[in-house]
């Protein structure tokens, strides 16, 4: 999700950027394309257009330029909802060469706008069941996760009180002014949140974020000052213990053998990001070996710690602090793509005009 997340390394990172560099990545289907032949030039710079929580151990990224003979630049800013937009906005002359961080809740608007070329990279084992039903030709699934609300549980210990566990707790008198929230138009894990609430509700779901905010719930533009500025085990001076974040969110907040946080797996919505070539791209060669590269097994195992994700392939080894408190949800909410395409402009205007009352 990025969507923007804590950045965190460790020792799995560095074993994997070891293992990377041993091991000369090739063009083969498990690593970075080689450098192109047959009349197009190898080399030169591939610019990854992106948000602003793209990050991977560096000693992966020389890996990849020593391995394809290209060099690697990023231009990030904004969150996920920003990213697409921007993409949208310079469709055909676009940026870079390949993009990521387009998730579910904004596909549809990318492909629509002709943002992306077919991609033309095989996907590893597991991660066809993370493609999108139409334009999977030009978006690839790279890492997935589920948007949910998080508690500080040492806040509600402290306080003595009784910790939420649903979407209709938030609205009580007793969680007034603690929940915190990425806005919808600007936030990938806002829009999350937003659908959710829209497939718990159904057509009520106005007057659910009604009562959300006449119960002090703050809004911002993203979630990196939701949970790192207002979020009380966000590193800072927060004062709100409610945060929406992801379910993954609880394994970066160990202490002494515990996790300080908890995901609330009854306000979950699943999220994917994806990557793709961008139409008009400067050096498609380039974009297609980044995207060999993001699905590599190598990249897929630094997913976890560096971008605070679950990886979509197959057989991948999770940190141990994930398998202990990263839990995932058995039924998170989920709305047809097609309908949200439909009326995704319709909630924003609604969601705007409700939240800012």
């Amino acid at each position: 999700m990025s969507h923007p997340r804590p950045r965190r390394t460790g020792l799995l990172l560095a074993v994997a950027a070891l293992a990377l560099a041993s091991c000369s990545l090739t063009a083969e289907s498990d690593g970075p394309s080689a450098p192109a032949t047959s009349g197009e030039a190898a080399g030169g710079p591939v610019v990854l257009v992106t948000h602003e929580s793209f990050a991977l151990p560096k000693k992966l990224i020389r890996a990849f330029e020593a391995a394809t003979g290209y060099t690697h630049e990023v231009r990030a800013n904004g969150d996920a909802g920003t990213l697409t937009n921007k993409l949208v906005l310079t469709q055909g002359s676009p940026t870079g060469d390949v993009a990521f961080g387009v998730d579910n809740t904004f596909a549809s608007r990318a492909l629509d706008a002709d943002v992306f070329d077919p991609a033309d990279v095989a996907l590893p084992p597991g991660a066809e069941a993370y493609a999108l039903p139409e334009g999977g030709d030009r978006l690839l699934p790279i890492d997935s996760g589920s948007v949910c609300v998080n508690i500080d549980t040492t806040w509600f210990r402290s306080h003595h009180v009784t910790p939420p566990a649903t979407l209709a707790d938030l609205t009580e008198p007793a969680y007034r002014d603690l929940f915190v929230t990425p806005g919808a138009p600007t936030s990938s894990p806002g829009m999350a949140f937003l659908l959710t609430t829209i497939a718990a509700e159904g057509d009520s779901w106005p007057d659910y974020w009604s009562a959300l905010m006449a119960n002090g719930t703050r809004i911002t533009s993203g979630w990196s000052d939701a949970y790192f500025v207002d979020f009380t085990q966000g590193g800072g001076d927060g004062t709100r213990p409610i945060v929406l974040s992801y379910d993954s969110s609880p394994a970066f907040t160990v202490k002494n053998g515990r996790s300080t946080t908890k995901a609330l797996l009854d306000t979950c919505f699943q999220q994917v990001e994806y990557a793709g070539v961008l139409a008009g791209a400067a050096n498609p060669a380039g974009a297609r070996a980044f995207l060999d590269f993001l699905l590599s097994p190598e990249v897929q195992a630094a997913l976890p710690e560096s971008m605070y994700v679950f990886p979509v392939r197959d057989g991948v080894e999770l940190p141990a602090d994930w398998a202990r408190f990263a839990k995932r949800p058995t039924s998170p909410y989920s709305l047809d793509p097609a309908e949200v395409d439909a009326h995704r402009d319709e909630w924003l205007t609604t969601w705007q005009d409700v939240t800012t009352r």
